[in-house]
């Protein structure tokens, strides 16, 4: 079992990170709790015996002798609290594509770079820093991490983005830096990785959003088989959640019975059904990338959805009498219970084909207390 310690868990990065590598088999993620970069030897403790760190704690925002001052300060604190104990590591330190600029913060992560390098040289071992573009991803702080965060956020409470300067970004989906780190520790990796994101105008992000909006808000699913326009509808849609559902549908009753229309949408994907028994549950897994739609055609349920390294459960209840659907957002498990006294027929659609090869399916309980680390599963709902 490899040890990974990852610093700034709780960040939009750290987050994606620690959920990838939890589902890596013989990986222990060990995230570093803001608390221990006050005391040296706390930090030393929880580093000793890790196999690696992936040092994403970083202040992007504020003051800018503070910025500066922090980010110096952490590479510092880590490069001290490895030498304390004697560790040598394989480091990896997220840096930025603004490190050539002439601003405190790019400044900050050449230095920082510098000093984990230095720190590398001397002991040996192994050190990547990692250039990155513009990060964005479910679980962005609007207004901080990325103007897609802020735009998405906006949109999704009804708010009117606002366009400050129409410059070309290049654009990374978090998902796929943390892939790109879990390819890093798994091999000897380069001193330098540059990961290449999607470049576009501020003007032609936020385009793009409105429309997502738009066709989300009335009922339809946009083409999501090019993967930068998936991860920007999940990335929207993860700040609709949990307010945003369940989403009641239009009935259409006649002297015939009574029509709903389950899924308008413009991707292809699969849909299933399934009868559950009473008191039996399906699902208690979780998805990177997918988008799933849940639609209780006949009996009561309940469906629960925890974010990934997270403890707070959301709870839905749906029944056949009401129609109403629930997307679940990615990076969060999701089980479905039969809640009933009878049969429950519960009708399944997502984006994309399962491929046992790839199946982007994770198990981890939905209760915190059953959770631990999760393994692929290969089973449907």
């Amino acid at each position: 079992m490899r040890k990974i310690a990852v610093t700034g868990a709780d960040g939009l990065i750290g987050w994606h990170t620690h959920a990838w590598l939890s589902v890596q088999p013989g990986i222990l993620v060990v995230p570093v709790p803001k608390a221990a970069w006050d005391d040296t030897a706390t930090l030393a403790g929880i580093l000793s015996g890790c196999d690696a760190v992936v040092h994403l704690a970083a202040m992007n925002r504020g003051d800018e002798d503070t910025v500066y001052e922090t980010n110096v300060r952490l590479a510092r604190t880590l490069a001290g609290a490895l030498e304390r104990q004697g560790l040598a590591p394989r480091v990896l330190h997220a840096s930025s594509t603004q490190v050539e600029r002439d601003t405190p913060y790019a400044r900050s992560k050449r230095a920082a770079g510098e000093i984990l390098a230095r720190w590398a040289a001397r002991t040996g071992a192994r050190f990547t820093d990692m250039i990155l573009p513009n990060v964005f991803g479910e679980g962005g702080r609007p207004f901080h991490n990325s103007v897609v965060s802020t735009f998405c956020h906006q949109l999704a409470s009804g708010g009117e983005p606002r366009i400050d300067v129409d410059a070309e970004i290049e654009f990374l989906h978090a998902h796929e830096v943390a892939q790109g780190i879990g390819t890093l520790l798994a091999d000897q990796g380069a001193e330098v990785w540059r990961p290449e994101g999607t470049r576009l105008t501020v003007s032609a992000l936020l385009d793009r959003l409105r429309t997502i909006d738009a066709d989300y808000r009335d009922h339809y699913i946009p083409d999501l088989r090019e993967p930068f326009e998936r991860d920007l509808f999940n990335t929207y849609r993860s700040y609709l959640f949990p307010r945003h559902y369940p989403v009641a549908f239009t009935m259409h009753t006649d002297q015939r019975g009574t029509l709903i229309e389950a899924i308008r949408e413009g991707n292809g994907g699969q849909i299933h059904y399934s009868s559950t028994h009473p008191g039996f549950v399906r699902g208690e897994h979780f998805h990177f990338r997918k988008v799933e739609r849940f639609v209780i055609m006949a009996g009561e349920a309940e469906v629960a959805v925890r974010r990934i390294c997270g403890s707070q459960v959301n709870r839905f209840r749906v029944s056949g009498e009401a129609p109403a659907y629930v997307d679940m957002p990615t990076m969060h498990t999701h089980n479905l219970r039969n809640t009933g006294s009878g049969e429950l027929i519960a009708m399944f659609w997502t984006n994309e084909l399962y491929d046992p090869e790839a199946p982007d399916t994770y198990r981890v309980p939905v209760e915190p207390e059953d959770a631990d680390h999760g393994t692929k599963a290969a089973g449907t709902p």
